[in-house]
C-alpha cells in the first residue's frame, strides 16, 4: 500500500518540477530573467541561491513554480512569450508520448491537459491572456470574459468526472 502511494507522489512531484524546468529552459533561451524557482507550496524551509536564481524548498511539496521579471516578459515578442508560456505543457506531453502506459505517463498526460484549461493563472489562461491582448488590446471585458468561461470549463470538467466516477 506505502510503495504504490510513494510512487504516486514522486511520479507527481517529478512531473511538476519538469514542467516548471519546461518554462525555465524557454524562460532562459528568450533571455526572460527568472528571479525564483520552487518546489511546493506554503512557508519556505529551505533557499539558495544559484546563478542570481533564488532556488526554494516549500513545506507542502503539492506543486511547483518559477518566478519571472514580467516586466521583461512583456516586453518580448508575442511569439516568445507564448512559447515560455507553453514550453511546460510541451514537457508534459512529450514525457507522456515516451511514458505511455505508466502511472508518469498519465499523471504528465493529466498535467498537460489541466494546464491547457483557461482556469485563472494556468497556463492556458495566461496564453488565452497573452493572445487576446495581441489581437485585441487590453481589454477588461475580454479578460474577464476568458477567466470566467475557464472557471466554468473547468468545473464543467471536474462535476462530468465525479458524475462519471459515482455512477459507473
Amino acid at each position: 500500500m506505502l510503495l504504490p502511494l510513494l510512487n504516486f507522489i514522486l511520479s507527481l512531484l517529478a512531473g511538476l518540477i519538469l514542467h516548471e524546468l519546461g518554462h525555465l529552459v524557454a524562460a532562459r533561451l528568450c533571455g526572460v530573467r527568472v528571479s525564483a524557482i520552487g518546489i511546493g507550496w506554503g512557508r519556505c524551509v529551505y533557499q539558495r541561491t544559484f546563478r542570481n536564481t533564488n532556488c526554494q524548498l516549500r513545506l507542502l511539496p503539492l506543486g511547483a513554480f518559477i518566478q519571472m521579471d514580467m516586466t521583461t516578459f512583456k516586453q518580448h515578442p508575442f511569439e516568445q512569450q507564448l512559447f515560455v508560456l507553453v514550453a511546460g505543457i510541451g514537457v508534459n506531453l512529450i514525457l507522456a508520448f515516451f511514458t505511455w502506459g505508466s502511472l508518469f505517463g498519465v499523471l504528465n498526460l493529466g498535467l498537460a491537459i489541466g494546464n491547457l484549461l483557461p482556469f485563472y493563472q494556468q497556463d492556458g489562461w495566461k496564453s488565452a491572456i497573452v493572445l487576446s491582448r495581441r489581437l485585441l488590446g487590453r481589454s477588461p471585458v475580454v479578460e474577464w470574459a476568458i477567466t470566467l468561461s475557464g472557471g466554468a470549463m473547468t468545473l464543467a470538467v471536474v462535476i462530468s468526472a465525479v458524475l462519471t466516477l459515482k455512477f459507473n
